[in-house]
C-alpha cells in the first residue's frame, strides 16, 4: 500500500514528488509526507494525516522548495495514522528516510539506540532506520557507506530512500522484498515504488533486484551495488501507462482484470515472505502474541468473498490446526451466535463497504467474546478496515468489473498468508512452510502460464453459447472454486449454473444430467483425484458432456463427450488460486458470445451497500 517517490535534479522537484504521490493514491494510504533539500542544503519536511490533498495544502502554505527530495504515502502497520507516525522520518535536522515494508528486528535495534541516548518520537519501525543512519553517518566517510552498513543490520522486507543535508546532491535507496525502481531522466534521476508514480517525467526505468543499493546524484548519475560490489542493471521502457481505470487494449475491464492477476498477486505477496516463512507482522507489531492465542476462527463474508472463506477453511484446519467456521454475513447476524473461547473474527470484502459484512462485524463487536477482529480488504480507509482491530490488505488495485476476479484471487493469497502466519506462531519454522513460501513465490509465473490458455478457453466457450444450464463439480478445496465458477457464469452470461461437491452427484444432481447439460470439473493432481475421476464416469454414463480443467500430469484423456484442457502442475495447496483462472475466462467468453453486458451485468452493483 505504501508509496515512495524520490528525485534528484537541477530543477525544483517538489511538484514532481507531489504528482508522484497522487499517482500512487490508488494503492491506499492514511498519511503522506515530503522532505526536500533546498539550494543551501537545508532539510525541510511537511507531513499530513489523510489525503495527499491535505499535504498539498501544507506545501503551498510553507513554500517548501528543493532540488533533492523524497516523499511517501503510508498505510499504518506500526503505530496509528498520526502525523508523528507519517513518513518521512528524521533523526535530527539533517537526515530523512522513507520506508515500505516491515523491519522484523526493530525492537532489538530500538532498545540498543535508546541505550545510546536516541529519542524516539513515533511508534514506527522506520524511525529505527533514521537513527541508525544518523549514527552510522558519523562513523563513515560518505552516505553510501553508512547506508550499506545500516542495510546489513536490518531483518525483514523493505524499500528505502534516504537523503542527508551533508550530502545535498544525492539520494540513496535499497530494496529487499519490496519493489523499488530507478527512473532514468535527462541529467536527473528518480526513485519510486511503482513506475506509475514517475510517468510524468520519464518512461525509462531500472528495476532494482533483491539486495540492490542505489545512489542517485545531481546530473543524473546512477550507481547500483549488490553485496558491496558495483553492478549493472538494464533499463527498460515502460509501455503500459494507460492507468488502472482504463481498459487499455482490452475489450472489457473484466478481461483486463483477469489478465492483471499475475501482477496483483505479486503485489499482494510483496514484502510479506521471508526465506522459509510468512512475516507474522503483516498483521501488526503485536501479531505474534495475538496469533498465539487463536483457538478458533469465524469467517464472515458475502458472494465471491464467501467462496474465498470456504477455501480458507480447508487451509486453516489442515495447515494451522485451527477449527474454522465460514458463514454468509447476511445470515450470521440473524442468529444467536455462540462464541468459542479464543475466536478470531475474520471479515472479507473487496470494497470494505459491503453492508451485510459490516453489519456482521458490528454485531460481533456488540456481542463481544471475540479475541479480535481482522478485515481482509482491498480498500484502505474503508469502513470495514476502520472498524476492525487488525487488517490484512490485498493489492488488487481498482477493480472496475462488477464480477470480481483479481479481488478474489488476492483474497485467497491473503488468507493463505494468514494461515501460514498462524502455523508459524503455533509450530515454529518447518519444511511445509518453506515449501509453500516457495510455491507462493512461483505463483505469479504459474498464473501467467494459466492465462496463456485464454484462446483455447475462448474456443471451448462456443459449446455453451446456446445452453441454459450448467453444472460445476469439484472436491475438497475445489468445491468452493466450483461454486465461484458457477457464480461467475450466472453473473455475466445469465446462464443458470449450480455447483456441487462431486461426491454428492448420486444424492440428487445426477437427475439433472443429460446431453444438454454441460458439466465443468476442476481436476488438480491431489489426493481426491481418483475419487473425482469416478464421479466423472457417473456423468458420462448418463450422457453428460464433460469439460475438464486438469493438471498436465493427470490421466484424464479426451474422448467423445469429454473435453480436457491441461493446466500447469501446481502444489495442491496453491491449486485453488490457479484453477480459478480458467473458470473466469470461460464465463467471460461465454458472456461475450451471448452479447451480455460483461462489466455491468443486469441487477448487480459493484459494492453492495444496502441489505
Amino acid at each position: 500500500m505504501c508509496g515512495i517517490v524520490g528525485a534528484v535534479a537541477d530543477r525544483q522537484v517538489q511538484n514532481i514528488l507531489l504528482e508522484g504521490l497522487k499517482r500512487l493514491e490508488y494503492r491506499g494510504y492514511d498519511s503522506a509526507g515530503m522532505a526536500v533539500l533546498s539550494a543551501d542544503a537545508r532539510l525541510s519536511r511537511q507531513r499530513a494525516v489523510g489525503k495527499v490533498a491535505a499535504l498539498e495544502e501544507k506545501l503551498q502554505a510553507s513554500g517548501l522548495r528543493g532540488h533533492v527530495g523524497i516523499a511517501h504515502t503510508r498505510w499504518a502497520t506500526h503505530g496509528r495514522p498520526t502525523e508523528n507516525n507519517a513518513h518521512p522520518h528524521q533523526s535530527g535536522d539533517s537526515l530523512a528516510v522513507v520506508h515500505n515494508g516491515i523491519i522484523e528486528n526493530y525492537e532489538i535495534l530500538k532498545a540498543d539506540l535508546e541505550g545510546q541516548g536516541y529519542v524516539f518520537l513515533s511508534e514506527t519501525d522506520t524511525e529505527v532506520i533514521a537513527h541508525l543512519m544518523s549514527r552510522e553517518v558519523s562513523r563513515h566517510d560518505d552516505l553510501l557507506s553508512a547506508f550499506q552498513h545500516v542495510v546489513d543490520m536490518l531483518n525483514g522486507a523493505y524499500a528505502l530512500a534516504v537523503t542527508h543535508a551533508d550530502y545535498p546532491d544525492q539520494i540513496v535507496g535499497a530494496r529487499k522484498g519490496s519493489p523499488l525502481v530507478v527512473g532514468v531522466g535527462i541529467d536527473e534521476a528518480f526513485l519510486a515504488s511503482d513506475p506509475l508514480a514517475l510517468l510524468q517525467v520519464t518512461d525509462r526505468f531500472i528495476y532494482l533486484q533483491e539486495g540492490d543499493v542505489a545512489r542517485l546524484t545531481v546530473g543524473g548519475n546512477i550507481e547500483i551495488f549488490n553485496a558491496g560490489q558495483s553492478v549493472e542493471r538494464p533499463s527498460a521502457i515502460f509501455e503500459h501507462g494507460d492507468g488502472a481505470v482504463s481498459r487499455g487494449d482490452y475489450r472489457h475491464f473484466m478481461l483486463k482484470e483477469i489478465h492483471e492477476q499475475s501482477q496483483v498477486i505479486a503485489n499482494t505477496l510483496e514484502g510479506r515472505l521471508g526465506d522459509r516463512h510468512v512475516f507474522t507482522r503483516i498483521l501488526g507489531a503485536e501479531a505474534d502474541d495475538l496469533l498465539a492465542h487463536v483457538k478458533n476462527i469465524q469467517i464472515v463474508a458475502c458472494g465471491t468473498s464467501y467462496h474465498a472463506g470456504m477455501v480458507a477453511r480447508y487451509w486453516l484446519e489442515k495447515l494451522a490446526g485451527i477449527p474454522t467456521q465460514v458463514e454468509v454475513a447476511s445470515e450470521y447476524r440473524y442468529r444467536e451466535v455462540v462464541v468459542p473461547e479464543g475466536t478470531l473474527f475474520v471479515t472479507l470484502s473487496q470494497s470494505g463497504e459491503t453492508a451485510d459484512t459490516l453489519a456482521a462485524l458490528r454485531y460481533a463487536s456488540q456481542k463481544g467474546g471475540y479475541l479480535a477482529s481482522l478485515a481482509i480488504c482491498n480498500v484502505p480507509g474503508s469502513s470495514l478496515v476502520r472498524e476492525s482491530d487488525l487488517t490484512l490488505m490485498t493489492q488488487a488495485g481498482p477493480e472496475i468489473g462488477v464480477a470480481s476476479t483479481k479481488a478474489f484471487t488476492t483474497q485467497l493469497v491473503a488468507l493463505l498468508l494468514l494461515t501460514l502466519a498462524l502455523r508459524h506462531v503455533r509450530q515454529g519454522d518447518d519444511d511445509v512452510q518453506a515449501r509453500l513460501v516457495n510455491a507462493l513465490r512461483e505463483l505469479p509465473r504459474l498464473i501467467t502460464r494459466g492465462l496463456a490458455l485464454d484462446s483455447a478457453i475462448e474456443t471451448m466457450s462456443a459449446a455453451f453459447a446456446e445452453k441454459h444450464h450448467a453444472l460445476f463439480l469439484g472436491r475438497g478445496t475445489m468445491f468452493p472454486i466450483a461454486l465461484e465458477g458457477a457464480l461467475k457464469l450466472k453473473e455475466i452470461s445469465y446462464i443458470h449454473a449450480e455447483a456441487y461437491p462431486a461426491g454428492e452427484l448420486k444424492h440428487g444432481p445426477l437427475a439433472l444430467v443429460d446431453s444438454d447439460m454441460p458439466v465443468i470439473a476442476v481436476a488438480p493432481n491431489d489426493e481426491l483425484l481418483e475419487k473425482l475421476k469416478s464421479n466423472l464416469q457417473e456423468v458420462r454414463a448418463r450422457g453428460g458432456e464433460l469439460f475438464v480443467f486438469a493438471d498436465e500430469h493427470v490421466a484424464i484423456n479426451e474422448s467423445e463427450g469429454v473435453h480436457v484442457l491441461r493446466m500447469p502442475a501446481v502444489d495442491d495447496v496453491i491449486a485453488p488460486i490457479l484453477y480459478t483462472l480458467p473458470l473466469q475466462l470461460l464465463s467471460y467468453h461465454v458472456a461475450v458470445l451471448k452479447g451480455t453486458d460483461v462489466d455491468q451485468p443486469r441487477n448487480l452493483a459493484k459494492s453492495v451497500t444496502v441489505e
